[in-house]
């Protein structure tokens, strides 16, 4: 080594040292387990997990990873983990890895198991809540990537208020078909329609079943995995890049790193802290950013339930307003053909917040985890058609849309970036069915016709319980050719991943006597995107003569929502304590605006 190389690693040596005594000095929830006499038995424990005492001086750093051999999204997250604790080590912490549960919204499709995904979140968040203030962390990094696991760790941070860093797994890459095309989960969904139909061979699904998900990562598109992961670089929790940088890429471990080494920062500095990030603006870019991109509709849902942890009121006059001022500016699988790396390359979230942000579309002033407001600094790399400029944009209004009309008093939401011209306005007969299962079956035995509209109910938040993601009926009635001449109208949800004209989160639900319960098959259903309706054309005195016929039965058969009984176990408590989809389907334990689980 000459002398040069040595004096610079000698500067750098002691620069080390000093940032880690600067950082050891101001742990201070975690001191609780590790100073005086009277904790000789904690730092007993700590000793047994390996720890010296200068380890034991340091701030400790929850990593919570959802880590499990489930879940493809999830199957690389150890190695992400691993990344960020290094960072946290290179920044003078120490770094404490902790499970949280995940479930594969794609495996728990279509079945009973759709019913844990949304009740999931809740888990999340108290589990995280748990292990973080039990064992006195000083700050979390979170290492999410699919579905409800991101705004349910996002949940825990705002609620705790501890120094944190969002840093998801990242997305899978899009499939490849022989030919070249790019393919996703989606596509095959789709598949399963398209041989019931006759339109596709079942040797060309076989073939796409093995092509369309490549590795891991959250599944190509922008379904609600990537919509959170976007979303939570656009409200200030995670580093840019978190959520478009491929999961396979070198790039997502650099960025995990990095995510250990910031939060360290935030630790020295004492903030931000997710309540000084998470505000009333932080929530409103991020509803700007979500009109931009075209994200699934659960996103709303997730940030009414992160605004409340925050104490920021929001409500759908939010996603009301947002739409209507804000373009959308890509059009991402499956709305359109580009996939998470074609924005990636593209300039990824921070270059279509640059777009926004230029256009007095953001708010400013906020403050982020990465120090800047979202899109300052950045541009859009590549021109052309994966991220449009305001003045060209794919549409005038944002991807989501809130529909009220005398079927939904209190509100629905579709994604209108995803629905075809000549589907925008529709008016047509409902056919009703009590259960997704039901719907599906009757789709794919070809007992749905063009013209309808399909009325399913029942799989609300109380009624299903759970409030299922329903990709499969809506992926049959697009593979079988029927996506530009039938409606879907649910209490329930969809997947990101679902296209054309399905209506979801109606309010109030079926289990609570809204008026999707008291549709009846062959009643007009007027459906009007740009009008922002949604109308069932049955005289009020009929329906009041249903309505009371409803409670009548309702009564008859005892307690329990909906068709069925509600169940035990969680999804029983669940059921019990949850709110509407207008409130973000959160529970109403701890409906406490501003309080949180920080003692």
């Amino acid at each position: 080594m000459t002398a040069q190389a040595l004096q610079v690693a000698q500067v750098a040596q002691v620069t080390q040292v000093a940032r880690v005594a600067q950082v050891a000095q101001v742990a201070s929830r975690s001191r609780i387990l590790t100073d005086g006499v009277e904790r000789a038995p904690h730092r007993a424990l700590l000793a047994a997990l390996g720890l010296t005492h200068r380890e034991m001086d340091q701030p400790f750093v929850g990593v919570a990873t959802a880590w499990s051999e489930l879940v493809p999204g999830h199957l690389h997250l150890r190695q992400v983990a691993e990344a960020v604790k290094a960072g946290i080590r290179l920044g003078g912490g120490t770094p404490f890895e902790f499970p949280v549960i995940g479930v594969c919204d794609g495996l728990a499709m279509n079945h009973p198991g759709m019913k844990y995904s949304l009740a999931s979140r809740e888990l999340i968040a108290d589990s995280v809540e748990v292990m973080a203030l039990a064992h006195a962390l000083d700050a979390l990094v979170l290492v999410p990537n699919c579905d409800k696991v991101v705004p349910g760790m996002l949940m825990a941070a705002v609620r705790l208020d501890l120094p944190t860093v969002v840093v998801s797994g990242g997305p899978m890459l899009a499939g490849r078909t022989p030919d070249g095309r790019a393919v996703d989960l989606n596509t095959v969904f789709e598949a399963v329609g398209a041989v019931k139909a006759g339109l596709l061979e079942a040797a060309e699904l076989a073939e796409l079943e093995e092509s369309a998900c490549p590795g891991c990562g959250s599944c190509a598109g922008m379904f609600t995995a990537n919509s959170m992961n976007c979303l939570a670089e656009a409200i200030g929790l995670a580093l840019p890049g978190n959520g478009t940088i491929p999961a396979v890429s070198a790039a997502r471990l650099r960025l995990a790193k990095e995510a250990g080494l910031r939060v360290m920062d935030l630790v020295r500095a004492k903030g931000p802290t997710p309540r000084q990030v998470v505000t009333e603006g932080a929530v409103r870019n991020a509803l700007a950013v979500d009109m931009a991109l075209g994200c699934s509709t659960n996103t709303v849902l997730h940030l009414m339930a992160i605004a409340r942890e925050a104490g920021v009121p929001m409500d759908l006059s939010w996603v009301e307003k947002a739409s209507e001022s804000v373009p959308q500016l890509c059009k991402l699988a499956p709305a359109g053909p580009h996939h998470l790396e074609d924005l990636d390359l593209a300039g990824g979230v921070q270059g279509v917040a640059s777009v926004l942000l230029e256009a007095g579309l953001l708010d400013a002033g906020v403050t982020t985890v990465y120090g800047h407001p979202p899109g300052a600094g950045a541009r859009v790399r590549v021109t052309g058609s994966v991220i449009r400029p305001v003045s060209n944009p794919y549409s005038r209004t944002g991807g989501l849309a809130v529909l009220r009309g005398s079927l939904a008093p209190q509100g629905s939401v579709v994604k209108q970036g995803a629905v075809d011209p000549e589907m925008q306005k529709r008016r047509g007969r409902a056919v009703c069915f009590d259960s997704e299962e039901a719907a599906t079956e009757a789709i794919l035995g070809g007992r749905v016709g063009p013209g309808q509209v399909v009325v399913i109910r029942y799989e609300g938040p109380r009624g299903g319980p759970g409030m299922r993601e329903m990709l499969t009926p809506t992926s049959a009635l697009v593979g079988m050719g029927l996506g530009k001449s039938v409606a879907l109208v649910t209490d329930g949800r969809f997947s990101g991943a679902t296209r054309g004209a399905s209506i979801g989160h109606v309010c109030p639900e079926a289990a609570e006597g809204g008026p999707i319960a008291l549709v009846r098959d062959g009643d007009e259903i007027d459906i009007d995107i740009p009008g922002r309706r949604l109308d069932l054309l049955v005289a009020p005195e009929v329906l009041e003569r249903r309505r009371a016929e409803w409670k009548a039965r309702e009564t008859a058969r005892g307690p329990g929502p909906g068709p069925g009984r509600r169940p035990g176990g969680y999804l029983g408590r669940y059921a019990a304590a949850v709110l509407s989809a207008a409130e973000g389907a959160r529970l109403a334990e701890g409906d406490r605006p501003g309080e949180g689980g920080r003692p």
